[in-house]
């Protein structure tokens, strides 16, 4: 597990690398409420924060020939902004995918649909170097228990 140093208050990141396998969707949400937990994040944004990585790390195990999914979590508490990222290593046609003007197309896209319906913002942008696709979506951040 990888963590960012020297993070300040108002913008907190945690990164994780994952195999692409079934069991990681559930490896990727305990991490998720792990750190988040830890970042006085409050419960409904924990959970649909959640939700968002289950959706996002399935869809990159199932549509991708990823090997490793890369996450990160980004806490920006001045903008009251969770930023979600999940990075995969691309498609066998090259295709990059998803897209979301095609979210409604599949069981796929039904995932997309309930990340853009509980999301601020979402999208969808090709990585670096053109290697994989990189998904984020953006929640509403709430303080927890103890947040300042």
């Amino acid at each position: 597990m990888h963590h960012h140093a020297g993070t300040v208050v108002g913008d907190r990141r945690c990164r994780f690398e994952l195999a692409a396998r079934a069991d990681s969707v559930a490896r990727a949400r305990r991490l998720a409420r792990h750190h988040l937990s830890s970042w006085s994040i409050g419960d409904d944004t924990c959970e649909t924060a959640a939700l968002v990585i289950s959706e996002l790390v399935t869809n990159a195990v199932v549509h991708t020939v990823s090997e490793q999914i890369v996450c990160e979590l980004r806490d920006d508490s001045d903008a009251r902004t969770l930023r979600i990222v999940v990075r995969d290593e691309g498609c066998a046609d090259g295709t990059p995918s998803p897209h979301p003007s095609r979210a409604g197309d599949d069981d796929h896209g039904r995932g997309l649909l309930l990340v853009s319906a509980v999301s601020k913002a979402w999208g969808a942008q090709e990585a670096d170097g053109g290697l994989g696709l990189v998904v984020w979506a953006e929640l509403a951040r709430e303080g927890g228990p103890g947040c300042v």
